[in-house]
């Protein structure tokens, strides 16, 4: 290359670097003396890259609210121009794509502020750019740097608007001040008020599923989410601490150690403290950590104290002042930190990246999973999501089952075969083993999350591979069109069918269900079943083609019923056979419920069934306002300021009128012995209190274990004769997040509830908190006048995952104590 060519390439980087602009000079304010808006950090990330060579920035999707997701691609020029080609050899190496080959570059992905008020990890996230393409090139001649600089938009804009409208100028330390108090429901969450950081796995949410498909295009090496904890807490980063998950592997381990020191070799030089191997432990596969882990990164947390209490600065409960400046700077020597190692052990991350994807000593090569072919359709979806290889089998197999817990013969015609031997074989084995194994009880979310009991479907684990094929048996037929005399019927097993019956209703077409099972022609339906009769829908003159059609739609059998006189006794126009009317439907939110449960009710009817709800602040309801609803949903929460005696009084006399309640959780407090509710808690048995106070200090955490269920899977026995339990079999597997017990109805009807001892099947239980489960009530019904008040002890709805529970929900919205219909 000639001295003038060089020279003019000089000029041009030169030039280039005079335009780039440190975020501080192009935002107008230092990082740290203002919460950023995500508009004005995405125009930072645009101008860097528009600025530099070493730097592209695209849109993986968008929010809820519209707001853009992004990440930055950083590496030189030369790896740039090459970007596909170590893409690509990064998944061959481990088998994801055809072909061979040996990578040396290092993939490091940085995950900024997944929880909306741990903001200062954006503000870290701009500074981090800027630092690696103007002071630390050289980490990046064999490392590519991912950064997404805010996973949760929706939840950061709401974080730092409501502190930029009321925060005082200068600002105010004092922890009393209104600027560190967020309200209901915090800037947490996203826009449901979902965690997103409890969605990697599951991916319910549109940032989570958008997420996933650029991660795995990527497949990184490491992965750090960025997070924020209380404010006297200092700094947390790896190693984490137990349990780890049985898949983790020893390399994994080491290298988090490895990590760890190179940190600490700058936070000691600062003075900064820090801790490790203590609280973030690598169990839950659904973390910003731990899914990167099973998927063979070294995925870690890193949390700052600040949190959504700390603002620009607040004065700790160890009497120094916690700023948003420090904050920053900690998380900016932590991401860089973590560059460096990376770029220092390229090689290595490599290789035992590789290692890791040979999964030959898994025991269980296959699960093979049997149930609904709608069930076994949503779970294929999930699959989908994650590039999980999948297929299906006719063949007998043996191995163990889910259901006896012995080994077993299954029929497994048209069943789902998931195997173990693909790449991501390891998280097949964590998302589908019945019990994972636990060394340490004391974790930091739930124990068991076991996808064959979520889904409702049987499952076989077999020590040998399952021949499959890919065509799924189950595809269903379009419906003709068929001028039937009497009309249609549509079985009732799932939320297809749910989604199916709202449509109906918002199309203004009449539905009934039957209480009683049905045989016509020879076919036999199920209680539940839906009748679309020609009689109730007589005005519509495309009758039949508007059913066919929908039905068609939603992917759903229509039975075509040429009389509507039953083979069984039951005919349309029996009393068992009800109409469906649409249901005027509100739902509290607010302070004193939990944000959590609300936002996944939210999000259940307006984001997967599609149905209206109004949504009423605690702030200002009254029950006076529920005279033009049907039924009242009360999140898990406390409501103890809300429903003193006279509302009671109120809401009673509004129930026996005919209006439902649905109390959810902890929501059932409120009727818990209260006059006319038939609502009794189980009496607590345990040790003696003052044995309890005998226990020492250092003890005392551990002794609790016996009184925790950290999110454990327990066998519920159902009537499912009761329209609460339509669709489903006789037993249910449901997940209990903790110990609260209630009695048996006296009066009214136990649909769900744990007879004897209780089982559990998955997850961790203190021997205590398990025996308070015996005879205790999980779904119920009472009646009060033409009303009903619906029990619901567990979350069917936990963090929208827990797919086999939600049908619940929809029967006692629709199916309970239907006795009238309101045109």
């Amino acid at each position: 290359m000639n001295r003038f060519l060089v020279f003019v390439l000089l000029l041009s980087q030169i030039s280039t670097f005079a335009q780039l602009k440190a975020p501080s000079d192009f935002l107008g304010y230092e990082i740290g003396t203002e919460f950023s808006r995500h508009a004005d950090v995405v125009l930072y990330f645009e101008h860097v890259a528009s600025n530099s060579d070493m730097v592209t920035y695209e849109s993986y999707g968008t929010t809820n609210e519209r707001r853009p997701l992004t990440y930055a691609v950083v590496s030189t020029p030369e790896n740039l121009r090459n970007i596909e080609k170590i893409r690509t050899d990064n998944l061959k190496q481990i088998g994801i794509e055809e072909g061979t080959a040996n990578p040396k570059i290092a993939i490091v992905w940085l995950s900024y502020n997944v929880h909306g008020n741990e903001a200062s990890s954006t503000e870290a996230a701009m500074v981090t750019l800027h630092k690696l393409i103007t002071e630390k090139q050289d980490w990046l001649r064999n490392t590519v740097v991912i950064i997404d600089p805010c996973i949760n938009p929706d939840g950061r804009d709401r974080y730092a608007n409501w502190y930029n409208q009321v925060k005082a100028t200068p600002y105010n330390p004092k922890q009393v001040a209104t600027e560190h108090n967020e309200p209901w429901p915090g800037g947490r969450s996203n826009h449901y008020y979902f965690d997103l950081n409890r969605d990697w796995a599951w991916a319910t949410q549109v940032e989570s599923k958008q997420r996933l498909k650029i991660y795995n295009r990527w497949m990184p090496h490491i992965h750090v989410d960025f997070h924020e904890q209380g404010i006297n807490e200092p700094y947390y980063f790896a190693p984490a601490a137990e349990p780890y998950h049985e898949v983790i592997s020893n390399w994994q381990r080491e290298f988090q150690t490895a990590i760890g020191k190179n940190h600490a070799k700058y936070f000691d030089k600062e003075g900064w403290l820090f801790f490790t191997r203590e609280r973030f432990d690598l169990l839950y596969p659904s973390y910003g950590d731990t899914y990167p882990t099973f998927m063979g990164a070294i995925g870690m947390t890193y949390e700052q104290a600040g949190h959504g209490r700390a603002g620009l600065g607040i004065n700790t409960d160890e009497g120094y002042e916690l700023t948003l400046i420090d904050r920053v700077a900690h998380h900016v020597t932590t991401g860089l930190s973590t560059v460096e190692i990376s770029s220092q052990n390229a090689d290595r991350l490599n290789t035992e990246f590789k290692k890791y994807f040979n999964n030959s000593n898994l025991k269980y090569k296959s699960y093979v999973l049997t149930g609904h072919p709608d069930k076994i359709k949503s779970l294929t979806q999930l699959l989908d999501l994650h590039n999980i290889e999948y297929g299906f089998t006719n063949s007998k197999v043996s191995g163990y089952s889910f259901t006896s817990n012995l080994n077993t013969t299954l029929n497994s015609r048209g069943a789902l075969v998931v195997p173990t031997n693909q790449p991501k074989g390891k998280m097949v084995k964590v998302l589908f083993e019945q019990d994972a194994k636990l060394d340490e009880p004391l974790t930091y979310d739930i124990t068991a999350w076991s996808v064959p009991y979520a889904y409702g479907l049987n499952c076989v684990a077999s020590t040998t591979a399952v021949e499959m094929n890919a065509a799924n048996p189950s595809v269903k037929e379009l419906n003709q069109v068929v001028l039937a005399s009497a009309g249609y019927i549509a079985p009732w097993n799932s939320l297809y069918d749910a989604s199916f019956l709202v449509a109906l209703l918002d199309a203004k077409i009449k539905v009934r269900f039957s209480e009683k099972d049905l045989s016509f022609n020879g076919q036999k339906f199920k209680k539940g079943s839906l009748i679309i009769t020609k009689s109730d829908n007589r005005s519509n003159e495309q009758f039949d083609e508007t059913v066919t059609k929908m039905a068609n739609l939603f992917g759903r059998k229509l039975y075509p019923a040429s009389t509507s006189f039953s083979d069984n006794g039951t005919d349309f126009g029996s009393p068992d056979v009800k109409l469906i009317s649409p249901k005027r439907i509100a739902v509290l939110k607010g302070e004193g419920t939990s944000s959590l449960n609300y936002g996944s009710i939210w999000h259940f009817f307006e984001a997967q069934l599609q149905y209206p709800i109004t949504s009423i602040d605690t702030d200002y309801f009254s029950v006076n306002q529920l005279e033009n609803f049907d039924v009242l949903i009360m999140p898990s929460g406390w409501y103890s300021n809300l429903m003193g005696d006279n509302q009671l009084d109120d809401l009673k006399e509004w129930i026996r009128k005919g209006g439902k309640v649905i109390a959810m959780g902890s929501a059932m407090n409120t009727f818990a012995n209260k006059d006319g509710f038939n609502l009794k808690k189980n009496d607590s048995e345990g040790d003696d209190e003052n044995e309890e106070n005998l226990i020492p200090y250092d003890q005392r955490e551990r002794a609790r274990v016996k009184d925790l269920i950290t999110g454990s899977i327990y066998e519920v026995t159902l009537d499912n004769s009761h329209p609460m339990a339509f669709g489903y079999d006789n037993n249910y597997y449901s997940l209990k997040l903790g110990s609260s017990s209630y009695q048996f109805l006296e009066s009214g009807y136990n649909v769900g509830y744990i007879k004897d001892d209780a089982k559990s099947v998955s997850g961790f239980s203190g021997e205590d908190a398990k025996a308070k489960l015996k005879n205790s009530l999980v779904f119920g019904e009472t009646r009060m006048g033409s009303g009903s008040v619906i029990y619901m002890v567990d979350d069917v709805l936990f963090r929208s995952f827990w797919e086999n529970g939600k049908l619940f929900l929809v029967n006692s919205i629709f199916f309970v104590n239907n006795n009238k219909f309101r045109i």
